[in-house]
C-alpha cells in the first residue's frame, strides 16, 4: 500500500486558501457488497484547515476517508477536491502492510531501488528516468526522518520493512512521507495509535506546523482540541462544527438540553391533548345517556331525533380534531426524542476461566528483576515507543528467543493474544464464522447474542473481518478470543486503546476491571 500517492518527491507545494472548501462531498453513498450501507446521501464541504472527524464505531469514518483518498469509488454521489489537487493518505490499518519499506512510507522506495540497481551495475534507462532529478532524495528524506523519529537513529536504515519497526515509529514515518511530498490535501485515519507520549508530542507538532489542508478521524481529544474545525458523522449525517472539540462539546450539551427540554414541552403536550380527548369523549358519553333519559321521560321523538343529529355532528367534528391533535402531538415528541442521543453501554457476561489465586501464569525474565503474573491481577508493561514492548510480548506468546535481553515464559496454554496489529482473524472470514470455529458446541443463536454483548450485532457479525473498521474489528478479535471454549486465562493485548473511542474503549478497560483473567 502506498501511503503517498501519485505525487513527485519534493513537489512544490499547492496551497488551498482557507475560504474555499477544500473537499466537497455531494450526496455521497456507499456500500461494500453483500454488506448495508455504510454512508447514505452525504453532503457537506471541508474549509483549507485542520479539520478533526468525529463519530462512533462503525459509523464509517474510515470508508469516508478512503473514499476521499481514491481507494474506493462511491455507489451514487461525488467527491471533489479543490483544483484537482491530489490526496495524500495515513491509513488505519498501516502497521499491518508490513512487507513495504521504510523508503516506501518515505515516498522514496521507487528512487532508492533505481539507484541499487544503478549501484550494481544496471544501466537501464527506466532506472534514470524513476530517480529523475531526485538523487539526493533518500538522503533528504533520511535526514528528516531522523530528525523526527529519534528511535530510529541518526541514520535511519530506508532499507528496513516496515514490520520490524514499532507501531508508533511506522506512523511517524509515514507522517513524515506526506509532509516531505508536500501534498495539498492529506488524510489521517487515527494518527495517534500506537504512539508514546514522546511520539505523540512529536506527530502533534508535526500537524500543528502543517501547510494546506488536513482532514483527521481521531479519538484522540487533545489532539482534536488543536485543529481549526471539528466535523461529526452520526445518524447518516455529517455536520461541520468552525471549532475544536471542546468548543464543539459545549455546543453539543447546548443543543442537547435544548432537545431535553423540547422532548418535556413535547410530553407536556401531549398529555394536555390526550386529557382532552377523554374529556370530550366523557362528555359525549354523559350525553348519550342524558338523551337516553329523556327519551324515558317521554319528550316528543321529533325534538330528540334533531337534538341528537346536532350532537352527534358535532361530537364527530371535535372528535376528529382531537385525533388529528393529538397525532401531531405524538409526533411532534418522536421527532424531539430523535434529537437526544442516547449513549450505548456495552455489559459483558465473560465464561469463567477457573484462574485461582496466586495461580502462575506466566515469568518474565529481566535484567534486574524476574517478575511473576499470577491470576487474577493485571499487569501494564510500559516504555517509549521502539524499546521492545510488542516484541516481548510476541516473544512470550510464540516461545521463541527474539532480540531482547529481557524474556518470558507461559506457564498456561489458555492464552488469549490481541496483538497491535491484529493478526488473529483473517480479512475474508466473517466473524460469526470466526467464533464458531473456536466454540463449535455452543448454537447459533447463543454465538449471536454473545456477539452482541461486544456491540457486533445483526450482519455485522455475517461481514467479512476485512471490512469492518478498527474498532468493530478489535471487539471482534476480543470476542473471538475472550467466548472460545475453553476460555482463556491469560489475555495479553497490545495496545488495547489504539482502534477504540467512546463506550467501547470503556468497555475494554472495564474488562480489565473485571479480573476474571491474568
Amino acid at each position: 500500500m502506498l501511503v503517498v500517492q501519485r505525487i513527485p518527491f519534493f513537489a512544490e507545494r499547492r496551497e488551498i486558501p482557507l475560504p474555499y472548501p477544500a473537499i466537497v462531498v455531494s450526496d455521497l453513498s456507499f456500500a461494500y457488497p453483500g454488506a448495508d450501507t455504510v454512508l447514505d446521501s452525504l453532503t457537506a464541504a471541508f474549509s483549507g484547515g485542520r479539520t478533526g472527524l468525529i463519530g462512533a464505531n462503525g459509523v464509517g469514518k474510515s470508508t469516508l476517508l478512503r473514499l476521499i483518498a481514491g481507494e474506493l469509488s462511491p455507489t451514487r454521489g461525488s467527491i471533489t477536491i479543490h483544483a484537482d489537487a491530489p490526496v495524500g493518505y495515513l491509513p488505519q490499518n498501516l502497521v499491518l502492510d508490513t512487507a513495504a519499506s521504510v523508503a516506501d512510507l518515505l515516498g522514496v522506495g521507487p528512487i532508492l531501488r533505481a539507484l541499487d540497481a544503478i549501484e550494481a551495475g544496471d544501466p537501464d534507462p527506466q532506472h534514470f528516468d524513476a530517480i529523475g532529478d531526485a538523487w539526493d532524495a533518500p538522503d533528504r528524506a533520511a535526514a528528516r526522518l531522523a530528525a523526527v523519529v529519534a528511535t530510529l537513529g541518526p541514520a535511519p536504515d530506508l532499507r528496513r520493512p516496515i514490520g520490524t519497526l514499532s507501531g508508533g515509529e511506522a506512523i511517524l514515518t509515514a507522517l513524515v512521507g506526506l509532509e516531505l511530498a508536500r501534498t495539498p490535501v492529506v488524510v489521517l485515519d487515527e494518527p495517534t495509535n500506537n504512539l508514546d507520549a514522546d511520539a505523540r508530542h512529536r506527530l502533534m507538532g508535526l500537524i500543528a506546523s502543517w501547510k494546506g489542508t488536513l482532514l483527521i478521524s481521531s479519538h484522540d481529544t487533545t489532539l482534536l482540541d488543536t485543529l481549526d474545525a471539528t466535523a461529526e458523522l452520526s445518524s447518516g449525517a455529517l455536520t461541520v462544527f468552525g471549532g475544536g472539540y471542546s468548543a464543539f462539546l459545549q455546543a453539543q450539551e447546548q443543543t442537547q438540553q435544548a432537545a431535553r427540554q423540547a422532548v418535556r414541552t413535547a410530553e407536556q403536550r401531549l398529555r394536555t391533548e390526550r386529557h382532552q380527548r377523554i374529556e370530550a369523549q366523557t362528555r359525549q358519553a354523559r350525553s348519550v345517556r342524558h338523551g337516553k333519559a329523556q327519551r324515558e321521560s317521554g319528550v316528543l321523538p321529533v325534538v330528540m331525533d334533531y337534538r341528537q343529529n346536532r350532537a352527534e355532528k358535532a361530537q364527530a367534528g371535535d372528535r376528529s380534531t382531537l385525533a388529528a391533535r393529538e397525532a401531531a402531538a405524538e409526533a411532534a415528541l418522536s421527532e424531539a426524542q430523535s434529537r437526544v442521543r442516547v449513549s450505548e453501554e456495552l455489559t459483558l457476561v465473560l465464561p469463567d476461566p477457573h484462574v485461582g489465586s496466586g495461580r502462575r501464569l506466566a515469568e518474565l525474565n529481566g535484567a534486574h528483576q524476574r517478575p511473576i503474573i499470577a491470576g487474577p491481577e493485571r499487569v501494564a508493561i510500559v516504555g517509549p515507543n521502539g524499546v521492545g514492548k510488542t516484541t516481548l510480548l510476541a516473544s512470550l506468546v510464540s516461545g521463541e528467543p527474539s532480540r531482547l535481553t529481557a524474556s518470558g515464559v507461559l506457564t498456561t496454554d489458555r492464552v488469549g493474544y490481541v496483538p497491535q496489529r491484529l493478526d488473529p482473524l483473517s480479512d475474508e472470514e466473517t466473524v460469526l464464522t470466526a467464533l464458531t470455529l473456536r466454540a463449535p458446541h455452543v448454537e447459533d443463536r447463543d454465538l449471536r447474542n454473545r456477539l452482541a454483548a461486544f456491540g457486533l450485532r445483526g450482519r455485522i457479525v455475517e461481514q467479512q473481518v476485512g471490512s469492518l473498521s478498527g474498532g468493530e474489528r478489535f471487539r471482534a478479535v476480543l470476542a473471538v478470543l475472550l467466548l472460545a471454549e475453553p476460555a482463556p486465562q491469560l489475555l495479553i493485548l497490545d495496545e488495547p486503546s489504539q482502534d477504540l473511542g467512546g463506550m467501547p474503549s470503556v468497555c475494554a478497560f472495564s474488562l480489565l476491571r473485571l479480573g476474571a483473567v491474568g
